[in-house]
C-alpha cells in the first residue's frame, strides 16, 4: 500500500514529569491511532519536555549555579534511557495498534543525556537516531553523538530516517541521510519556525521526499504546571522556572507541516494551535520528481565528490 496518513502530535508532554508525559503519549497515541494514523510524530525532546529555561532564563549558563544544577539533576532523573521501561511501553503500545511511532526524547545514557529520535516500529523494530551536535546553550546539558545512527530505518513502506533541528543545516549530514533514499523523513524541532520550515521545505526538495516537521505547543503554564506535577522539594529548580519571562505568547508555537517532496505544504498547522496535524501521503509518486534530481544518483558527482562517513560507535 503506497497510501499512509501521518499524524505530527502537537500538545506538549507534561512538563518534566516521565511516568505522567509518558501516559499522555499514551493517549495521544491511541487518539491518533483511532483517526486512521499509521505513522504518529512527536516533536523534538518530547519527553520529558524540550529545556525553554535555557533560552529565556536568566543565570541558566552560570558556572556554579545552584538553580541550574538543581533543575538539571531534575531533568536527569526524568530522562528515559532507550532500553527502559518507559520506551518499551510506548513500543507495546505501537504494536498492539499497529502504529509507527516518532519520538522525540532526551536519552540518557550512562551519566549523560542526547537529543535522540527513536523509532518504535509496529513489528517491533526499534530505530534510533541521535544529534550530532547540540546547537549553542544546548551544550550545556546534551553530549554530541558519534556517527553510529546515521544509517537508514528499514521499514515495510521503505527507508525512512530523521535529522533533529539544527542538523539540517549541516550539508554532509543532509548528504549522509540523501544517500539511503529516504521516502520519508522526520524533522523534529522545538516549535517549526519560519527558518525551520524553510529548511524542511529545503529538505523536502533535496531529498525528494515527504518530510514531516514537528514542533510542540508549550506555554509557561505547561512548564510551571508539569513541574508542580512531580510534587518534589525543589524551590530553587522551580524559581529558575518561574524567571523565564512572561509572555503573551507560547514558549514554543507549534507550527507542525507535512511537506511534499515539491516543496508544497500538503498540511501546516496554525502558529499556537495543538491540535493533532493530519495528513495522507502517497509514496507512489516519489519517483516522478526523481526525474528531475537525485543527489545521491544521476545528479551526483561521485567522479568529483566522495562521501565519506564514521559510522562506528564511540559514544
Amino acid at each position: 500500500m503506497s497510501k499512509m496518513v501521518i499524524t505530527i502530535v502537537q500538545r506538549p508532554p507534561v512538563f518534566l514529569n516521565l511516568a505522567a508525559s509518558v501516559a499522555r503519549a499514551e493517549d495521544l497515541i491511541r487518539e491518533a491511532a483511532g483517526d486512521g494514523a499509521r505513522i504518529i510524530v512527536f516533536p523534538e525532546t518530547w519527553l520529558p519536555g524540550y529545556p525553554v529555561w535555557l533560552d529565556a532564563a536568566p543565570g541558566a549558563a552560570l558556572w556554579g549555579h545552584k538553580p541550574a544544577e538543581r533543575l538539571f539533576r531534575v531533568l536527569f532523573e526524568n530522562c528515559p534511557e532507550l532500553d527502559g521501561p518507559e520506551i518499551a511501553r510506548l513500543g507495546q503500545v505501537a504494536q498492539e495498534l499497529s502504529v509507527d511511532v516518532v519520538m522525540g526524547l532526551q536519552e540518557r545514557r550512562s551519566a549523560s543525556l542526547f537529543n535522540s529520535v527513536v523509532r518504535l516500529g509496529a513489528d517491533g523494530q526499534r530505530d534510533v537516531h541521535r544529534k550530532l551536535m547540540p546547537t549553542h546553550n544546548e551544550r550545556l546539558i546534551w553530549a554530541a553523538a558519534d556517527g553510529s545512527t546515521l544509517g537508514a530505518w528499514q521499514t515495510p513502506h521503505g527507508p525512512m530516517g530523521a535529522l533533529i533541528c539544527w542538523e539540517h543545516w549541516m550539508p554532509l549530514a543532509r548528504a549522509a541521510r540523501h544517500r539511503l533514499g529516504e521516502v520519508i523523513h522526520f524533522a523534529l524541532w522545538p516549535a517549526v519556525t519560519d527558518l525551520h520550515l524553510l529548511a524542511s521545505r529545503h529538505y523536502a526538495f533535496e531529498g525528494q521526499c515527504y518530510v514531516a516537521a514537528a514542533g510542540t505547543v508549550l506555554s509557561r503554564t505547561d512548564v510551571l504546571e508539569g513541574f508542580d506535577s512531580l510534587g518534589i522539594e525543589a524551590r530553587v529548580a522551580r524559581e529558575m522556572l518561574e524567571a523565564i519571562p512572561v509572555d503573551p505568547h507560547q514558549l514554543k508555537a507549534g507550527g507542525s507541516a507535512i511537506v511534499g517532496p515539491d516543496t508544497g505544504l500538503i498540511v501546516i498547522a496554525e502558529p499556537g494551535d495543538a491540535a493533532n496535524l493530519t495528513a495522507e501521503v502517497d509514496l507512489a509518486l516519489l519517483p516522478e520528481g526523481r526525474l528531475y534530481l537525485d543527489t545521491a544518483g544521476h545528479y551526483a558527482r561521485p567522479d568529483i565528490f566522495d562521501l565519506q562517513i564514521d559510522m562506528r560507535h564511540r559514544t
